[in-house]
C-alpha cells in the first residue's frame, strides 16, 4: 500500500502559527499546499547519466572507472539483453490478453536499470526482486519460460533461487527488503566478500518494511545495495505523493550513501551500482540506488493507466528509449553493423516463438490448490469454503440440450 503523508497533504506551521518552508530546498518544496504538489526533483544535476537519450557519452569522473573497459562486444551484449527481454515482455502481456496467464507486471521502460544493474552483479552475489524484475532474472540466468509459471497459477515460482542466487519473486510490498538485508547480515558473519542487491519501486518505499531493512542494515553494516527503480507511478499514485524530497535522499537520515542514476541509461546503471556492490563487498555497509525511469505500460494487466496519466507525459518518456539510446551509440560509435540488429531480430522472434509454446503447453491451473496446506490438519472452514468454490466452478459448466454437450 502507498499512502500520502499528512505533511505531504497539509502545510506546516512554525511555533508563531505562521506557515513555514519544510523539506529540502535542492527539491524545490516548500510548506505550501501548490509547492507540495510539484515533483520533488526532475532530473537535474544529482543525476548520474554516462549517455544522453541521443546517445552521446557523457564524461564522469568518479564512475567513467567503472565501465572504463568495457568492448564494444559487452556494449553489443547489453543492447542484446534489453531487446530479449523486451521481446519476453511483450510476449508474457500479449499471453495474459490472450487468457493464458492471470496477470502479468509488464517491465516496458525499464531494460536499462535492470539489465545494467543486473550484469553488475558476480556469481556469488544475491538478488532479492520484487515481481517485475524479468532483466535481472534474464541476467542471472533463469529461463524466461520459468517465470510464468507463477502469473499462470501452476507454481509459486518456476525456479530453484540456490542455483542462480536469484530469490523466487516476491509480492508482498517491500518484504524482500528485510529478507535481503538478514540475508547481508549472515554473509557478513560468515566472512564472504559477495554482495546482497534487493529491488523494489517508489511505492514500495513507502512501505514501514523498507524503513526497518534500512535501519538493520546500516545499524549493522550490511553488505547490501536497495535498487529502487522509481518509474514515477505506483499503481496510480504519482512519486511527489509519497516523498518530500528525492527517494535517494532518504538514505542519509539512515547513515548511509545514496545516489541518483539515470534509470534509461545502461551504461550508468551498470557503473553506478558496480560502485555500490564493491563498497559493499569492502565491508563499507549499504548504498541506496535510485534509477529514475519510467513504466511505459500498465503497472500490470489489471490496470488502465489512461485513467490517471496523460498521453504527452508518455511521449516525453518514448524520447529517452534506453534500447534505442544504446543503439544509437552502437551504430555511431563502434564498428556495429546492420547484421547484428539484423540477426538479433531473428532471434526475438524466436524467442517469443519458443514462450508462446511452453506457456501453451502447461497445465491449467489446479483451482483447488488455495484451499490445500492452509491447515495441517485440515479446518472446518477451509472446508466449507472449498465446497462454495466447487458449486460456483460447477456454476460456469452450463450443458447445451440440444447438443447434449458441455460448453
Amino acid at each position: 500500500m502507498t499512502v500520502e503523508s499528512t505533511a505531504a497533504r497539509k502545510p506546516r506551521r512554525s511555533a508563531a502559527g505562521k506557515t513555514g518552508t519544510t523539506g529540502s530546498r535542492a527539491a524545490g518544496t516548500t510548506g505550501t499546499k501548490r509547492a507540495a504538489a510539484k515533483k520533488p526533483t526532475d532530473a537535474g544535476p544529482e543525476l548520474v547519466q554516462l549517455l544522453t537519450p541521443e546517445g552521446k557519452r557523457v564524461k564522469n569522473p568518479e564512475y567513467d572507472p567503472f565501465v572504463a573497459d568495457i568492448t564494444p562486444d559487452e556494449l553489443r551484449g547489453l543492447y542484446r539483453d534489453m531487446v530479449l527481454t523486451r521481446r519476453f515482455d511483450a510476449e508474457a502481456t500479449s499471453l495474459q490478453r490472450q487468457g493464458e496467464l492471470g496477470l502479468w507486471a509488464s517491465l516496458l521502460g525499464q531494460e536499462a536499470a535492470q539489465i545494467g544493474s543486473g550484469r553488475a552483479t558476480r556469481e556469488d552475489d544475491y538478488v532479492f526482486p520484487t515481481y517485475r524484475e524479468h532483466g535481472v532474472a534474464w541476467c542471472r540466468g533463469v529461463d524466461p519460460a520459468n517465470l510464468l509459471g507463477m502469473f499462470r497459477g501452476v507454481n509459486n515460482g518456476g525456479w530453484d533461487p540456490s542455483s542462480n542466487n536469484f530469490h523466487l519473486y516476491t509480492i508482498v510490498i517491500g518484504s524482500q527488503t528485510l529478507h535481503a538485508t538478514g540475508y547481508a547480515m549472515g554473509i557478513a558473519k560468515d566472512g564472504a566478500d559477495s554482495a546482497v542487491i534487493a529491488y523494489f519501486g517508489d511505492g514500495a518505499s513507502s512501505q514501514g518494511d523498507v524503513a526497518e531493512a534500512f535501519t538493520f542494515s546500516a545499524v549493522y553494516n550490511a553488505p547490501v545495495v536497495f535498487f529502487c527503480q522509481n518509474n514515477q507511478w505506483a499503481i496510480s499514485e504519482p512519486t511527489e505523493k509519497q516523498t518530500r524530497v528525492p527517494l535517494y535522499q532518504r538514505a542519509q537520515g539512515f547513515g548511509f550513501p545514496g545516489v541518483r542514476v539515470d534509470g534509461n541509461d545502461v551504461l550508468a546503471c551498470l557503473a553506478v551500482t558496480k560502485w555500490a556492490l564493491e563498497r559493499a563487498r569492502r565491508g563499507e555497509g549499504p548504498t541506496l540506488v535510485e534509477a529514475y525511469t519510467y513504466r511505459m505500460g500498465a503497472h500490470t494487466t489489471s490496470d488502465d493507466p489512461t485513467r490517471y496519466r496523460h498521453d504527452d507525459e508518455r511521449a516525453a518518456w518514448e524520447a529517452k528509449d534506453p534500447i534505442a539510446r544504446l543503439r544509437g551509440y552502437l551504430e555511431s560509435e563502434t564498428d556495429t553493423d546492420e547484421g547484428f540488429f539484423a540477426e538479433l531480430e531473428t532471434e526475438s522472434e524466436a524467442l517469443g516463438r519458443r514462450v508462446r509454446e511452453v506457456v501453451r503447453a502447461m497445465p491449467d491451473p489446479d483451482h483447488f490448490a488455495i484451499f490445500e496446506n492452509a491447515y495441517a490438519d485440515g479446518h472446518a472452514l477451509v472446508d466449507e469454503e472449498r465446497a462454495q468454490f466447487a458449486a460456483y466452478q460447477e456454476s460456469f459448466a452450463d450443458v447445451d440440450v440440444e447438443e447434449g454437450q458441455e460448453r
